[in-house]
């Protein structure tokens, strides 16, 4: 890869994994369902009028949205707002690529090799260490929840890898304007219409930098420039990059919010992003990214890629970068 293209690909991972902080200080200014609504509205609006009609059937934008957008992002914001650390958060839902391969081998028929299975336990290994650390410093029950967060990101991706958007901007401008209607309705619901109206009347300055951070520049701005890399080059040399999102995460959660790191949090961070590494170096086939706020590793294509600008088809995914975020 080109040098300008390396530090590229660092400051969308960078963008990503800082992005769990923003959310982090976006809790204080939003009811987590309410927030969920409000990044998801910014992103798709105006965008959803500049980019012309969904390139796939329309049950797979509903499947997506739902599943990303609603499942995955409300139960995050839901489990980081009930405690969950952002630095934490940024790690534990890089297993999202396990769920994936799981979901990929029962619904797609992949079945996984040695070396994936070998890295799908050095991963799961490290989640029951940072569940270890977690339940002595903090409450489990926000853990359970990225963890649900991390496995309805896995039913997204195979749901995107189904559908296979030939244009995948086009595919998450669209996402992003399904789950809009039903994270209002569970925020009317379970937070109330007070607490919602409150924080609209009290927006400032902090909580509108926060909603366009993470709806333009995390999730239209640094999903444009991820798939710029992929058409670029092949999906194994950009998609390791994606390991850095909890490197970020972590770091700047420590640095701007103060969080620490304790040695059983590392030893859950190398065990990890180490088993995503071996899962994502045993990939066969190229995938692509649909989401926005932590992309993961994607499968490499044995073959030579089209040159840019040929019609071959691509098979896009969150997964793999997914790696998208959230």
């Amino acid at each position: 890869m080109r040098p300008a293209h390396v530090l590229l690909a660092v400051l969308v991972t960078a963008v990503w994994g800082v992005n769990f902080v923003v959310i982090d200080i976006g809790l204080d200014h939003f009811p987590p369902l309410l927030f969920g609504a409000l990044r998801f509205l910014v992103a798709a609006l105006p965008a959803v009028f500049l980019v012309g009609r969904p390139k796939v059937a329309w049950k797979w934008v509903l499947g997506v949205g739902l599943a990303l957008g609603v499942a995955k992002f409300g139960l995050l914001f839901i489990g980081m707002h009930e405690g969950m650390p952002a630095g934490l958060s940024s790690l534990v839902l890089q297993v999202q690529a396990v769920f994936t391969a799981l979901f990929a081998a029962v619904v797609l028929g992949e079945r996984p090799g040695r070396m994936r299975l070998v890295g799908m336990g050095v991963a799961l290994a490290g989640i029951g260490v940072a569940a270890v650390d977690e339940g002595t410093s903090g409450p489990l029950l926000s853990f359970a929840l990225v963890i649900a967060a991390a496995v309805f990101w896995g039913v997204s991706n195979v749901l995107t890898r189904k559908a296979a958007p030939p244009d995948p901007v086009n595919f998450m401008v669209w996402v992003s304007l399904v789950p809009v209607l039903p994270l209002l309705g569970l925020s009317l619901v379970f937070e109330g219409a007070d607490p919602d109206l409150e924080a609209l009347r009290s927006l400032d300055w902090a909580g509108a930098g926060v909603i366009v951070y993470v709806a333009w520049i995390v999730t239209l701005l640094g999903f444009g420039a991820w798939n710029f890399l992929l058409r670029t080059y092949d999906a194994s040399a950009v998609a390791p990059f994606t390991l850095l999102v909890p490197v970020f995460g972590m770091s700047s959660a420590a640095l701007v919010l103060g969080e620490g790191i304790s040695p059983l949090r590392w030893l859950a961070a190398a065990l990890l992003v180490g088993g995503v590494a071996l899962t994502s170096v045993s990939l066969r086939r190229p995938r692509r990214a649909a989401a926005a706020d932590g992309p993961a590793p994607r499968e490499a294509a044995p073959e030579a890629r089209p040159p840019v600008g040929t019609t071959a088809s691509r098979t896009p995914s969150t997964a793999s970068r997914p790696s998208p975020r959230g």
